[in-house]
């Protein structure tokens, strides 16, 4: 008989994996007092004899009794940024023995770094998954990465771990964790809490401050190609190994950390925005459309975007690079050309079998043609290669045409650096002078913007001073009120907003809030030892009045403290003026500080 599926949540699948790489078992069973994991199932699955759970695709995962919680293991999972780094208690115990393990689930702090460095041989345990950190799982193993480059023996490796809305018992969870990775070797529990790096999703929601009513400036020249917003769309028969491609090429674009990356899979967008279509010509051509739409809109804001869907007529694959285009994107096809014969061997989903036997009308490859584009930038056959060597295909030609160049794919090392994300000391060294301090709020039209006029008010040499805001929108003149609090206000400043240029054209960069420089850290992980609230880099200069300039620089980047709560500065944005005065006052405070401490001496 068949047996019933369920469609976990993205939590229940950090659970289901932790599960099957053999760290932690139920200690009972699913929906049982006591157990570490619970899955809630609908009435009639809870009383099936077994149910098995899939992925977003369908695919199985694992097989369940819910009667008596026994879970059997149907696969491992294969996808996912830094997947090398998911190694199960077994294997870290064969690897990896005679270390200290630390769990981590935050950033560490330069205090956190040095009591590390101080067990010897150890082993960052991360704890990524929903909830787990303020930091998302990437930016987090990121982080960690960058942590352990800073240690003179430390590797890293990742356990899926989910969140699950119980203080005592995730905490229960995450000491049998660690202590399962071990085995016989010292579990270490950090001292000083790590610094929350929680970005505010109600401030990133929130309306910009005024509508502009006239758009005086239209730039119309399209970016270099590594800048310009980028459709990845893979075109192929059911069983190609398109969506295979894609996730791995998704995964990479994640791991560099560099572009901002989504997912538009054919299977995936069909069960949300496209529900209720069916698969005639008719309705499959509104399919591709749709997701061309929202492709076009990403590549309209330079993002990448990676669609795999069959995509069979031609027509409709022109339609959607037309919407591309006109957006000022760059249609990207690959064209996996892998043979019907042997996408129906694979036939992983059974469809090809189905088709054949007439329960799926107009299906592509066999009752309903495949066109095969002629305007491809590449064609990758899968039959017997890998996906790393398939992949190769889709890379070089990204390469040769400069809108992606992801490289070499990371060698298999546990606790190897990502290089987008450690900031070598020889290229900060390199920088040419004036130093260049960016400050940074929400729109650029309170407190960033009093900061760089105040600042070039000091009529300091050596330093440059400029400013953005994360959500704000552009050419947009300074707030009045905050303004008047200004000895001197230029009255032609007008706003811009954060890109990620403006972040690497920095030296330092300076945040209002500690939501802003979480903002920045999540957007730009790269400019990891550059970025800190104002009181943070205060606190640093006052702290050293030895260090000066670029070597003031230099140390705060090594050995950095966690920002204060205390030090944000309140956003005075129609507050009126004794919010306006207060915020100035405090800022004109810290700023003193700054900016003497990064003067080079005469």
């Amino acid at each position: 008989m068949s047996t019933p599926q369920h469609h976990p949540s993205p939590r229940e699948l950090d659970d289901l994996e932790l599960l099957t790489t053999g760290a932690v078992h139920p200690l009972t069973a699913f929906n049982a007092p006591g157990s570490v994991l619970t899955i809630d199932l609908p009435g009639d699955l809870a009383t099936a004899d077994e149910v098995e759970l899939v992925d977003p695709e369908g695919l199985p995962l694992a097989r369940v009794a819910p009667a008596t919680g026994d879970v059997t293991a149907l696969t491992h999972a294969q996808y996912g940024p830094f997947r090398r780094l998911y190694l199960s208690a077994k294997q870290v115990r064969e690897q990896h023995a005679g270390r200290t393990v630390v769990p981590v689930t935050d950033a560490l702090t330069a205090t956190q770094l040095e009591e590390v460095r101080g067990l010897g041989p150890s082993l960052l345990l991360v704890f990524a998954g929903h909830g787990t950190s303020d930091l998302s799982p990437v930016a987090l193993i990121r982080a960690t990465l960058a942590a352990a480059d800073l240690l003179d023996d430390a590797v890293v490796v990742v356990v899926p771990l989910a969140d699950h809305g119980d203080a005592d018992a995730d905490h229960q969870l995450g000491v049998r964790v660690a202590q399962a990775y071990a085995g016989s070797d010292p579990v270490h529990a950090l001292a000083e809490p790590p610094p929350s790096l929680v970005e505010v999703r109600a401030e990133r929601a929130s309306k910009p401050p005024h509508p502009p009513t006239i758009q005086t400036i239209v730039d119309r020249d399209l970016p270099e190609p590594g800048e310009q917003g980028l459709v990845l769309f893979f075109t192929g028969l059911s069983g190609s190994g398109k969506s295979t491609l894609a996730r791995a090429l998704m995964d990479r674009v994640l791991e560099q950390g560099e572009r901002t990356v989504t997912s538009l899979d054919g299977d995936v967008v069909r069960r949300h925005l496209s529900a209720g279509l069916g698969f005639s010509r008719e309705d499959r051509e509104t399919n591709i459309t749709r997701i061309g739409w929202v492709a076009a809109e990403i590549a309209r804001h330079g993002g990448v975007a990676i669609c795999s869907p069959i995509a069979p007529f031609a027509s409709t694959r022109a339609t959607v690079r037309d919407m591309v285009e006109e957006a000022g994107g760059e249609f990207f096809l690959v064209h996996v050309a892998t043979p019907l014969e042997e996408c129906e061997r694979r036939d992983r989903k059974g469809l090809y079998a189905k088709a054949r036997r007439g329960e799926i009308p107009d299906f592509t490859g066999i009752s309903s043609p495949y066109e095969e584009p002629d305007d491809a930038a590449v064609r990758v056959d899968t039959t017997g290669r890998t996906i790393e060597d398939a992949l190769d295909d889709v890379l070089d030609a990204l390469a040769d045409t400069g809108h992606l160049s992801l490289g070499e794919s990371s060698p298999t090392v546990v606790g190897e650096p990502s290089p987008s994300v450690v900031e070598v000391r020889a290229e900060r060294a390199s920088k040419p002078s004036p130093i260049r301090v960016l400050f940074v709020c929400t729109a650029n039209i309170c407190r960033s913007a009093w900061l760089e006029q105040a600042a070039r008010a000091m009529d300091t040499h050596g330093i440059e001073f400029s400013s953005a805001g994360t959500h704000g929108f552009d050419a947009h003149p300074m707030d009045a009120v905050m303004s008047s609090t200004l000895d001197a206000a230029d009255e032609g400043f007008r706003s811009r907003r954060l890109t990620r240029d403006i972040v690497e054209q920095a030296d330092l960069i300076l945040t209002a809030e500690s939501s802003h420089r979480a903002f920045v850290l999540e957007e730009h992980p790269q400019a990891l030892r550059k970025v800190f609230t104002l009181g943070q880099f205060a606190r640093a200069a006052q702290a050293a009045p030895h260090l000066r300039g670029r070597d003031l620089l230099a140390a705060a980047g090594e050995r950095r403290t966690a920002p204060v709560p205390d030090d944000d500065i309140d956003d005075p944005y129609r507050r009126g003026d004794a919010a306006a005065e207060a915020a100035a006052g405090k800022m004109s405070t810290m700023l003193s500080v700054i900016v003497e401490a990064l003067a080079e001496e005469d």
